[in-house]
């Protein structure tokens, strides 16, 4: 039998090695003949039904996933793809996305598609020929051939150099090698020459063909949607909402380019206030306050032109507009945010620019009752600290109050003429170091206001985080960390998000339901329904820390998704607990009787056991007190932990004391942070903060602190 069996191995022991067959190059026609079904025309509309985007994308599956450009599918719009047979989808989900590396897949209802093999972007030769395959300014399914000029990474990005002419359209179509194989997609045209452009790597690509973070349709469109509760859009435009502001874009359908955004809250009976802050792109353009609103009868004051607009609209027409006030004011600011309040009385109107008053009109038809936001033209604008109330207006006495404890900042006016100053040699040498002198205290003056507001947010957090555990409110503490560095965040409106999703939640709840059963409809509704998803791009940036802006985009961190997860859990009588893994954060279910379930937020919810929470740590070994739940005191550290190391990386020193100062402030025995803080200090010229961190170490020794190095750093200070 040994016999036999070898002789049937001589043969093959003797046989010439098989040499893998490399692939053979096609011409550009051959090419472009096999990968025509395979390239379709992307479309994006905007929410009123009208063409905003046109790209290329390519089928990467032959289940419906086709790959383009982040930039082509925009952000919370339908999309629409057409193949050169002529058969139309529209997406049914994002699959995958990454905003940084310009990244996405969509999916489509459809089967037997042609994919585009993918090569491997890191063996690329300069030199090699390559083609593109696009729609070049709506020119469909073109063809042009060209040469990989470099490879290059910009701002992180690993890109292709091609000598390829790009144009609008050519955006997310398919760069291929003369095997057909997909190589990168078609990002970038040059500014500097036609024959130029940048295609993104396929290589990276491949990591959201591996991991997707989908969000389905109908939860996409709704990212960036203003809340129905609050605003309703009358003549369409473009009005979105992120990070605590309203931004608004295109024409309207009204005459002139009009259209409003009206607030659908309850008005306070006259009189009443109603004030807005807008910055507008181009001083050409027009944007800001509505009131006695009814239909096409309103009232609006804006500023145009860099004048003050007080106008009258009875009708739908430019016959049915009157102007009644248009002048220039000294309080407006070109090019920054200025401040709008009207005051509505019963028989007159006062309008306010930057709290002075500019016009008083006793023109007040109609019986309006309704405020809000208009726009005309083109314009782009944002708005931000949209209110109202009985009485809007700063109090002046504050001002005082303020300058006052700021203390009297003397500018130096010399009084001099013209003459008299030319006729000093020096003069224009003292000027000048009087003028380096005023911004060095306006520096001094920003940091200051900076402080101020990081000690009252901090201030508030120490109240909120003050409550028993099980009612303090990690929304709202979280909340606050966003508000250090955007003081529009409005905390109140984000909290009140919260619990109307809680409450839709409960609406869609069994009866008597159980804690599984609450679970699934949670998972539902977050996942499902809202489109939550875990940040698979830029993973640490700013965004993915601030809540405002996770909950405003649906993607996050893992701590900043669990936070959202956990009290919409608490909201519906859920106990569920935040579980600090080494570099990884979860949840977990504490039911009454039983081991519950960890709840990996960042992957849709998957449920795990023990074990497989300990695997999400990279094969760590782990003690059992990482699987302990935190305290939300530790989540809030936690989460300024992540904005330090954005800061760290970004070169934030600004930043990075901000977020050290609430470190400390939660765990003041925190030696490596003081360490840190304490030569932060130092490089802002702080030499009296540095040395009050290090005597503390010295008198508080922590066990993470070298104490020889902190007496060797303390003498160097007194040198």
């Amino acid at each position: 039998m040994r016999l036999c069996v070898l002789a049937l191995a001589i043969p093959f022991l003797f046989a010439s090695p098989i040499v893998a067959q490399e692939p053979k190059a096609k011409t550009v026609e051959e090419i472009a003949e096999q990968l025509k079904p395979s390239i379709c025309v992307i479309t994006s509309r905007g929410r009123e039904a009208k063409r905003e985007n046109l790209g290329t994308g390519f089928v990467v599956s032959a289940d419906g996933l086709i790959a383009t450009n982040a930039h082509v599918i925009g952000e919370g719009r339908p999309i629409s793809v057409e193949f050169a047979d002529g058969r139309k989808f529209d997406a049914t989900a994002i699959h995958a996305h990454d905003t940084k590396r310009d990244m996405a897949i969509i999916k489509i209802d459809a089967k037997d598609l042609k994919p585009i093999p993918l090569g491997d972007s890191d063996a690329l030769k300069d030199g090699q020929g390559v083609l593109a395959l696009g729609n070049p300014k709506g020119l469909k399914h073109s063809v042009v051939s060209g040469v990989v000029s470099g490879k290059r990474e910009i701002e992180g990005r690993k890109m292709i150099q091609i000598a390829i002419p790009v144009e609008p359209g050519n955006s997310g179509g398919p760069l291929v090698d003369l095997f057909g194989r997909v190589q990168g997609i078609i990002t970038l045209k040059s500014l500097v020459t036609d024959n130029l452009g940048f295609a993104g790597s396929v290589n990276e690509l491949k990591p959201l063909l591996k991991k997707p973070n989908t969000v389905p349709m109908a939860a996409w469109v709704t990212i960036g949607a203003l809340d129905p509760e609050d605003w309703k859009v009358e003549l369409g435009s473009q009005w979105t909402q992120r990070a605590g502001r309203l931004r608004v874009e295109g024409a309207g359908n009204g005459f002139g380019g009009r259209s409003y955004c009206v607030y659908q809250r309850e008005t306070p009976k006259v009189p009443f206030e109603v004030t807005v802050t807008v910055k507008l792109e181009d001083e050409r353009g027009a944007a800001g306050l509505i009131f006695r609103h009814d239909g096409e009868r309103h009232y609006g004051f804006y500023p145009t032109g860099g004048k003050l607009r007080f106008t009258r609209f009875d009708g739908p027409d430019v016959y049915s507009w009157k102007i009644l006030h248009d002048a220039a004011s000294v309080s407006y600011k070109p090019e920054e945010w200025n401040t709008l309040r009207v005051r509505v009385e019963k028989t007159k109107t006062l309008c306010y620019l930057n709290d002075q008053l500019v016009l008083e009109s006793d023109d007040v038809a109609g019986e309006g009752t309704s405020v809000g936001l208009a726009k005309f033209r083109d314009t782009k604008a944002e708005f931000k600290n949209f209110r109202v109330g009985a009485s809007l207006a700063s109090t002046p006495e504050d001002s005082k109050e303020i300058l006052k404890l700021l203390g009297d900042f003397k500018t130096g006016d010399p009084q001099k003429t013209l003459g008299q100053l030319a006729a000093k040699k020096s003069s224009t040498d003292v000027i000048r170091e009087r003028a380096k002198e005023l911004e060095r205290q306006a520096a001094e003056l920003k940091f200051l206001a900076s402080r101020v507001q990081e000690r009252r947010v901090y201030d508030e957090l120490m109240a909120v985080l003050k409550q028993p555990e099980e009612k303090t409110d990690l929304i709202h503490a979280a909340l606050l960390l966003a508000k250090l560095d955007n003081e529009d965040v409005d905390v109140k409106s984000y909290r009140d998000e919260v619990d109307r999703m809680a409450g839709k939640i409960k609406a869609l709840l069994p009866k008597d339901a159980d804690d599984s059963a609450k679970l699934k409809t949670l998972n539902k509704f977050f996942f499902d329904v809202r489109g939550y998803h875990g940040s698979r791009g830029d993973y640490y940036t700013r965004s993915n820390s601030y809540l405002n802006e996770v909950m405003d985009d649906r993607e996050g961190l893992p701590i900043t998704l669990c936070v959202i997860y956990m009290e919409l859990a608490r909201r519906i009588d859920v106990p569920v607990a935040g579980i600090g893994l080494p570099g990884h954060f979860v949840a977990r279910h504490m039911p009454a009787k039983g081991e519950g379930k960890f709840i990996d937020v960042y992957e849709r919810g998957e449920f795990m056991t023990e074990e497989e929470a300990k695997k999400k740590v990279g094969g760590i070994d782990i003690s059992d007190e990482f699987l302990k739940p935190v305290t939300k005191k530790l989540i809030v550290s936690r989460m300024l932990h992540n904005l330090l190391r954005v800061a760290q990386n970004d070169q934030d020193v600004d930043g990075g004391l901000r977020y050290l100062n609430g470190i400390l402030m939660l765990d003041p025995e925190a030696g490596q942070s003081r360490m840190m803080r304490a030569g932060m200090y130092l490089s802002k010229g702080m030499k009296k903060e540095a040395i009050a961190d290090v005597d503390y170490l010295i008198e508080h020794p922590p066990g993470d602190v070298d104490p020889r190095r902190l007496n060797q750093i303390r003498r160097q200070l007194d040198e």
